[in-house]
């Protein structure tokens, strides 16, 4: 499902591959959004707790980012900013995998 863009200015993007994030940035600020990229998730949840952004994107495979999500989901604060999980890899990924992305309730 597409991500409606309208009204994001910041975006904090949780991936541990630099080009990744240079990636989204370029294709973002041709938007005038604003992306900072962290590379796990004890740095990702305190740029998210700073900048308190319009949209995350959690990389699944990046170290950590589970618990990004959860203490996202337990912060009064964060609970609210919507997360888009992404990941660079399609092949191997599991159909169990996405049961778990509906029974979380992740977009």
């Amino acid at each position: 499902m597409p991500i409606n863009m309208t009204g994001i200015k910041t975006v904090v993007c949780i991936e541990d591959e630099l080009e990744m994030v240079e990636l989204i940035k370029l294709i973002l600020g041709r938007r005038g959004i604003e992306l900072a990229g962290a590379p796990g998730g004890g740095e990702g949840v305190e740029t998210i707790r700073r900048l308190k952004p319009d949209l995350v994107l959690l990389d699944t495979r990046t170290p950590g980012a589970w618990d990004v999500y959860f203490a996202m989901k337990a912060d009064d604060e964060l609970k609210h900013i919507p997360i888009q999980m992404i990941t660079a890899r399609a092949r191997g990924m599991s159909p169990h995998s996405w049961t778990w992305r509906t029974r979380l309730g992740i977009t």
